[in-house]
Order: C-alpha cells, then structure tokens, then sequence
C-alpha cells in the first residue's frame, strides 16, 4: 500500500459530507493501518482510478472511493453536467428521475442540489418511478437534459447515472452519445473541490400530473381491439409495479394477478439472484403463478422497468428477438405512411429486416444501445418500432413516439394487446412464431455471457480472436467476418466483431464487451427455411444451436 494512495484516501474523507461512507473508509484506513493485506487492495481498488463516465453514463458499486458510487461522486457528476450545459448555452432546465435502489433518492436531491447552485431549473419527479417516465418527461417539459439515478438491472450493490439530453425535437429524451460523454467527462475533470459547490434548496418536486401524462401516452400506443387476457405480471422488485397496472387499466384490461413476493421494490431484491429477467430461473415464481391460475401470458419487467421480458405457462420465456418480430408485425399492422421507420441493432436478429422489406418500410441497424437505435432514421421520419435482443422496445404510433428510449411499459401494453388479439382468434403467441417461421424461415438466437474480474482479460479476447479467427462454430463455416473496430456499413467505430456463418443453415456470431458490465457477450443466430413441421424444423435447429453455443464457449474463453 502506498502512502500516497492513503493520503488521497484521508483527503476524501475530510471532503466525504456522508457520515456513511466516511465511517466506512474511517473502518477500512484503521485495517489498512493494522497491516490487513485484504483492506489494502481493497483501498487500492477504490483509489486506482476514478468511474469513467460514458454513454451509459456511471455505474458502479456502492462505496466510499472514486472509483465506487457514493454522493462525492455524483455531486461532481453533477457538476460537470451543470458546466457542460452553461457551455452549450447558459442556465438549462434538467429533470430528474429516479429509482427504488439503495442511495437513489439521495443521489437525486444531491443532484438536484448542485445543479440548482449552479443557477439550473430542476424539476424532480415525485418518488421512485421507472426510467421511462423520465425519459418522456424529458421530451414532454421540453427540458434541455434528463437524469435518471438507477443502475437497471445490475446486483443490489450497485447504482448509477444515465443521461439523456433534450433540446434536438428528433433525439428529446434519448441517450447521450459520443461527443457529448467526452464533454461531460472533461467537465467533471474540471471540477474543483466540493466543498466550494453552490448547493441550492429551490427545485421543484413534480405533482402526479407527470405520471398521468406519461401514462396517457403510452395507453394511445394501444389500438382498439379485443382486452381479454389472463396476465401474471412481476416487477422483479422494482418500481414498474403499480404504474403497469395502472397502465394496463387505463387501456382496458383486467388488472393482472401480481407476483406478490416481488411486486413492491426491494433495492435486495430478496428472491432473484440478479434482478434480471433474462437470468434463468428469474422468471420462476412468475411462471409458476400463471400455471396456477391458468393464465395467458406472464410480463415482467426489469427493476427500472424499461426492459419486458414475455413467458408462457408451458413454455417458458420468449427471447427478446422473438417478441421482437411479433411486436414489430403487430405495430406495423396498426401503422401506416410511408415514412415509418423499424430498426435493431447488430446483435439482435436479422428477422426485422425481411419483416420491413416485406411490408415496404425503412429498416436501419444500428450500434448496440437505445441511445443508437432511439436516433435511427432520417429526420422527420417516424420510428415505429425498434427494438435491442435484451428485451428493450421503443414503440410508436401515427400519433408519435412518446419515449425515446426502451420502455417496458409500453411496449408491455401492445404485447398484451398482441396476445388478446391472437387470443380472440383462438390463437398463443407461440402460434404466431410458428407462422413467423413458415414465412421468413426459423430464427433461433441465443447468447453467452463470460463475467471477468479483470477487465484486461476482454481485451486480451478480442485481440485473440482478431489475430487468429476461429474457421467455424460448430459445423458451421466461417465464410466472412465484419470487424466495427474502424467503422462497418456506415456505422460509428466499436469494439465488436460478427462472424458469418453458412452450412445447412445460415448464421451469424457477434462478440462484443458489454457497456456496462465486466463481460465479454456473444450473440448467436441461425435461421433455417421451414418445409415441413415447424415444431421438427425447430427442434433441428434447437440442436444446432445448442453445437453451436458450445463452439463459441470454447472461442471466447480460448
């Protein structure tokens, strides 16, 4: 341990205003002192560096240290948002969200703090409530930035900090994106000490007129039509639960039965071993409900619910790619105009673009993220529909878009709208793929995540597998490779490679390092022409897969 790194330590502890953390890094300094080899890289980790802040904003594990989420650090964030707004043009309006984890609500009034000293309208939304309602906040009150304090769907330690800007009518309430992450980054380098930050008390706490507004314009999403659906529904623990009910009940339907043992938020998230409801066995308490009751369809979101997941009883859950394609059908069956727009991005499935070349609209991929795919388009076009494999969906009608960005309540009102319609006809959702599959040939997806605890271990991966690239996943036939490193197809740079695949079926693998997790992703398509059974051409293709997973196991971890 070095005496610099425990007199930076002591420096922050004298800056720290939270009694918390300053007794956690007083406890951590005293073991470090007693010669604890454990505390020393412990502080170590803390001192290395400083959160980097990216397109996705912070994220990271609560604690005391630069390199932990804690007030100092989102008090400079802040900060340096403040700056970067003067700079674009002088004292801005920010909004300013936020979710059920632990420290959200004082992150935000820390925000709201600074930003306040520093001369900006603030207007905070008036409890916990899902990222959406920020983001349609954003575009709603014309504001010039929006903050939401969530760290999605990420284990109970963390937190962090999205960013979306307003002011472009095209791009309101999406995402930052590259430069404006480097601007703001500077800006917080700029930063001085915290102690001579204005903090100021004026802010305005929004009424719940700003959640009926977002709720009248996600239930317009929903078209005239059949509303009854048997629905178990699940909020992971977050702060979806009582704005999808509502919501479903507004636009029709009979409330859902609730998962109760994960309704009400949780920043523990007792019952999941990560809040995900991608992670297997996340869905299990929901899935078992339905079967008792015999219900349609189950919906879940994420804990800041802008993320759906869609299960089955008998079934299981639908991969994000395969409500992809029922959703993208069912909006552009009640859609019209020629200038509508649908758009993926790279790692989701190649299904959307035979959807839009069949039914005559603009198709677009993107980068991986909403912050791309919320910007896909030309300007004044329409985006009706996009959508990212990881369960996030941002919808649109003729009347427009309310939320640019994933919105797991929306796009959870057109899915049941979608199940009641195929119900009506005495149809399931899995009938739908099925047609789907006779149509535009089988799609098959499926994904691999390898978690790291060094983060040089990815890039080592990737430099691996650029030198020497596997000739073939399984029985499939590397017959080409996209490197987006410097830009593929017109796309921004990124870090990512996709191989394509032939050989009985066609294919394609996509690596790349997550955005805001230690992992290296891979994300695996085949697609099969259907001349019989579906059910036989799909257990053909479940087994292709599946050799082909454990192909692209072996290739990442090398």
């Amino acid at each position: 341990m070095t005496t610099d790194t425990v007199a930076r330590a002591r420096a922050w502890l004298e800056a720290d205003p939270d009694p918390g953390t300053r007794e956690e890094l007083s406890a951590l300094l005293e073991r470090v002192a007693a010669g604890d080899a454990e505390a020393a890289a412990d502080l170590a980790d803390r001192f290395a560096g400083r959160l980097e802040f990216g397109t996705a904003g912070l994220r990271g594990a609560l604690g005391a240290g630069p390199n932990r989420m804690n007030r100092v650090v989102v008090m400079r964030a802040a900060a340096g948002i403040a700056a970067w707004l003067h700079g674009r043009g002088g004292a801005g309006h920010v909004v300013i969200g936020y979710d059920a984890r632990h420290r959200s609500a004082d992150f935000a009034r820390d925000s709201a703090a600074v930003l306040t000293g520093a001369g900006h309208r603030v207007s905070l939304l008036p409890g916990p409530l899902p990222t959406p309602v920020l983001a349609f906040a954003v575009r709603d009150l014309g504001a010039d930035a929006g903050i939401m304090v969530t760290a999605s769907h990420n284990p109970p330690q963390d937190n962090g900090y999205k960013v979306y800007v307003g002011g472009d009518r095209d791009a309101a309430g999406a995402q930052i994106v590259a430069p404006t992450d480097t601007e703001i980054s500077a800006a917080i380098d700029a930063v001085g000490p915290l102690s001579a930050l204005p903090l100021g008390t004026e802010w305005t706490v929004l009424g719940r007129e700003a959640v009926d507004r977002y709720l009248r314009a996600v239930t317009a999403l929903v078209p005239a039509g059949p509303r009854e659906l048997s629905v178990v529904y699940t909020a992971m623990h977050g702060v979806g639960g009582a704005i999808l009910v509502e919501a479903l009940e507004r636009a029709g339907f009979s409330a859902p039965e609730r998962v109760a043992a994960q309704f009400d938020p949780d920043p523990d998230f007792p019952t999941v071993a990560f809040p995900n409801p991608e992670e297997p066995g996340a869905l299990d308490l929901a899935l078992a409900a339905a079967a008792e009751v015999g219900a349609d369809l189950v919906i879940a979101n994420d804990p800041d619910a802008d993320r759906l997941a869609l299960a089955l009883p008998g079934h299981g859950p639908l991969t994000g790619n395969e409500a992809g394609g029922l959703l993208a059908e069912y909006v552009l069956d009640h859609t019209t105009g020629d200038d509508r727009v649908v758009a993926t991005s790279i790692v989701s499935s190649s299904l959307l673009g035979k959807i839009a070349r069949e039914r005559g609209v603009h198709y677009e991929e993107t980068l991986t993220g909403f912050k791309w795919l919320a910007r896909a388009g030309a300007p004044g076009s329409r985006r009706v529909f996009a959508y990212e494999e990881a369960l996030g969906y941002c919808l649109g009608g003729d009347d427009g878009r309310p939320v640019a960005d994933k919105d797991g309540i929306g796009a959870a009102l057109v899915a049941a709208a979608l199940a009641a319609a195929a119900r009506a006809r005495g149809l399931t959702l899995l009938d739908l793929l099925d047609d789907q599959a006779r149509r535009y040939g089988l799609h098959l997806s499926d994904q691999l995540s390898v978690r790291v605890s060094d983060l040089s271990l990815i890039d080592t991966a990737m430099r691996r597998l650029r030198a020497e690239p596997p000739t073939a996943f399984g029985p499939l036939k590397v017959t080409g490779i996209d490197d987006f490193a410097a830009g593929h197809a017109g796309l921004p740079p990124t870090d990512a490679l996709r191989f394509r695949l032939e050989g009985g079926a066609w294919g394609r693998v996509t690596l790349r390092p997550s955005g805001t997790e230690p992992k290296l992703k891979a994300y695996a398509e085949i697609v099969m022409d259907v001349e019989g059974e579906v059910a036989a051409t799909r257990a053909q293709g479940s087994a292709l897969l599946a050799e082909l997973m454990a192909s692209v196991a072996l290739a990442v971890q090398g």
